[in-house]
């Protein structure tokens, strides 16, 4: 996470300070943190969850001897430095602390302040603003503020009990600060969670120390005996003493460094980036739809009633369960489980690879009757052909229009499903082989071989299979049919375009076709139109044709009921409040 941490302290003679803070480096360290045998001088953090509680695995460092302060630094000036260390973390000359992250190439950083001029100004103006104005009630807590130039900090203020000072107690604060608004927000919990358990170690530890010291030498009683004197001259004769000392914690530096880069290393583990395309489409609402009523139905069934359940053939079992649902049900989840287990047996790889089965003409009389919502039909004896004929047809349609059955040993009437599955030997009825909503596939033994391309033989040629296409109300050729089958097959006969960007292809035109189903939706059916602004709105749309205005009124069954809701809803509130007033 791109982030500082810092440790503030209100200081009575120079006001706030920054007293250690810790930051992250994606590129070589500054000069100054890099330098020399850093790495052999410090004890490399290990970033584990516990922060302070780590103090037991880290060994305090010892500032170089001869090292100097490097006088280019933008720090305070050593004038303004407290006597005793009350606005020092580190020792002059002491090169900081390092942690390595070795998975990521990063490095954790710790200083009193940050090397680079830019974030020391971010964080000393942060430093004050925590500190001085922008503080929550109580003058104890955390709080959000910041804007897009300076960066954005969240701030948690705290006391420490201390002896010697005004109030017994000093004012501190841990503060976070990135330029990710949202990130930072988001974080807010964890990062609450885990500087409030430093903040609690610290406490507890200055706590001990305090009262130990009251039970040696009571502070209230002896500064009631004392004389008064004036409370500057007061002041200047007793600094502020340091974090280290209020604690009893000479390990505390390496403590806070280990528990500061743990912080940083796990906030940015924790939330993920994901692309996000725009707003879910009616496929995935539907699909959400019917795994939320599967689960009330799985919730609801009792222990003895799944007992009672029959057992049977695979796909006897699948044409039971998919027949149960109504008409309305997609069944994806069914479908998916077949899919997912016969996907090596599938035999027809895609729409492309069936158009070139079948031939155009056949393929385009299918697929019409695919997209206006009648009744496909396949007759065969072998099971895994039929369900991936279905599984390559259904990628035409919305998901909340498509109903299979796979395969049934009886003929299923329209309403229960667009997609019928039958062995050979089921009778169909006359009314529903002369029927312009039916369309029949006949899968037959070819009576000669090399009927069919061979382009998919490696699990399973079709060279033994012949297809025979019928239907009561043939497509004639010269029929210009739907606006979306003739984009459909113009993106199958294009050869420059792979069978994964066709299937992105697919995706666009059922959106774009069920944006216009919307549309359609609320303009009959929640609005209420006349007949006349209808024929209006289609033309605006592109899809006044009969072939579209059927398409269309097809795809209107497969709307969400989320959708149909939300649209009903901001209907009827206008209604319902002019009815109250």
């Amino acid at each position: 996470m791109n982030a500082i941490v810092a440790l503030c302290h209100f200081c009575e003679l120079h006001g706030p300070r920054t007293l250690f803070c810790t930051e992250v480096l994606h590129s070589p360290l500054p000069q100054g943190a890099g330098s020399g045998d850093i790495s052999g001088q410090n004890e490399q953090a290990e970033e584990e969850e516990g922060g302070i509680q780590m103090s037991s695995r880290i060994r305090s460092h010892s500032p170089a001897e001869g090292a100097s302060a490097d006088s280019s630094s933008p720090g305070p000036k050593k004038s303004d430095m407290c006597e005793a260390s009350g606005c020092r973390s580190l020792a002059g000359g002491h090169p900081g602390y390092v942690s390595h992250d070795k998975e990521t190439s990063i490095k954790y950083v710790s200083h009193q302040h940050p090397n680079h001029p830019q974030l020391f100004s971010i964080v000393r103006q942060a430093c004050v603003r925590s500190l001085s104005c922008e503080v929550c009630p109580g003058r104890e807590g955390p709080i959000f503020f910041g804007d897009e130039q300076h960066g954005f900090v969240f701030s948690h203020t705290f006391f420490i009990k201390d002896s010697l000072a005004r109030g017994f107690q000093r004012w501190y604060s841990i503060i976070t600060i990135m330029m990710d608004r949202i990130y930072l927000i988001n974080s807010w919990p964890f990062l609450l969670g885990k500087i409030r358990g430093i903040i609690d170690e610290l406490q507890g530890k200055a706590l001990k120390v305090f009262e130990a010291e009251q039970y040696g030498c009571p502070q209230r009683a002896q500064r009631m005996n004392t004389a008064f004197t004036p409370f500057l001259h007061q002041r200047n004769g007793n600094a502020a003493r340091s974090l280290t000392s209020l604690t009893n914690d000479e390990n505390l530096w390496a403590c806070l460094h280990t528990s500061f880069a743990w912080l940083l290393k796990a906030c940015g583990s924790r939330l993920t980036e994901k692309l996000l395309e725009g707003a879910p489409t009616e496929d995935t609402l539907v699909q959400m739809e019917k795994l939320a009523d599967l689960k009330e139905e799985s919730e609801g069934w009792g222990g003895s009633e799944e007992e009672e359940k029959p057992s049977a053939q695979p796909d006897v079992v699948e044409g039971q369960e998919l027949s149960k649902c109504s008409p309305e049900t997609s069944l994806m989840p069914d479908c998916n489980s077949w899919n997912v287990a016969h996907r090596r047996l599938s035999v027809f790889r895609s729409l492309r690879h069936m158009r070139q089965v079948l031939g155009a003409s056949a393929f385009r009389m299918l697929a019409w009757h695919v997209l206006m919502g009648n009744q496909v039909i396949w007759k065969a004896r072998d099971v895994d052909l039929v369900q991936s004929a279905f599984d390559v047809l259904r990628t035409m349609l919305p998901i909340g229009c498509v109903r299979i059955i796979p395969y049934s040993d009886q003929y299923e009437e329209a309403y229960r499903c667009n997609f019928l599955g039958l062995s050979p030997h089921v009778q169909i009825p006359p009314h529903i082989l002369s029927s312009e909503f039916a369309v029949l596939v006949e899968v037959r033994a070819a009576t000669r071989s090399s009927l069919y391309p061979t382009l998919f033989d490696d699990e399973q040629s079709l060279n033994k299979y012949e297809f025979v296409v019928t239907s009561g109300s043939p497509v004639a050729a010269d029929r210009v049919g739907p606006t979306i089958l003739n984009k459909i097959e113009a993106a199958l006969t294009n050869q420059n375009l792979s069978v994964d960007v066709v299937d992105q292809c697919l995706v666009c035109l059922k959106e774009e076709w069920m944006n216009k189903v919307k549309v359609l939706f609320k303009f009959t059916k929640v609005d209420s139109r006349p007949k006349e602004d209808t024929q209006k709105l289609l033309s605006i749309l592109g899809a006044a044709e009969e072939d579209n205005v059927k398409l269309l009124k097809f795809w209107m069954t497969g709307l969400s009921k989320t959708y149909k809701s939300h649209l009903m809803s901001t209907v009827r509130s206008p209604t319902s409040s002019e009815s109250r007033n």
